[in-house]
């Protein structure tokens, strides 16, 4: 799958994922700083799924629908190491194939998943 990191990602979930075969591009090496809707230009042009911990991309990708993209992640994990959130991240992101078309929010207990 093609992701596209938010600044707030830990840099450990990226290696992760790339390490996986995925394809994953880091908004603080492309655009550093860039606004939330420069993100979903960036998505929308290189068909990538936002990862994100940022709760204002639900409300432009569902409720707004600002640009189109392909899917958003958004993160609502308690505090924990990044390398901890890196490995439990990976493995929901694994166990899963429809992550594409939907708004998905990974909690510690569950994932909920809504159509764009």
């Amino acid at each position: 799958m093609k992701f596209l990191a938010d600044e707030n990602i830990p840099a450990s979930l990226v290696r992760a994922l790339a390490k996986d075969g995925h394809d994953v591009v880091e908004v603080r090496a492309k655009a550093p700083g860039i606004s939330d809707m420069g993100v979903m230009r960036i998505a929308h042009k290189e068909s990538r799924i936002i990862l994100t911990f940022d709760k204002d991309f639900g409300e432009l990708a569902v409720k707004q629908k600002a640009i189109p993209c392909r899917g958003v992640i958004l993160l609502r994990i308690p505090k924990k190491s990044p390398d901890q959130i890196a490995e439990y991240v990976k493995n929901v992101i694994q166990s899963r194939e429809d992550w594409e078309g939907h708004m998905s929010v990974i909690e510690e207990e569950r994932v909920r998943m809504r159509p764009l």
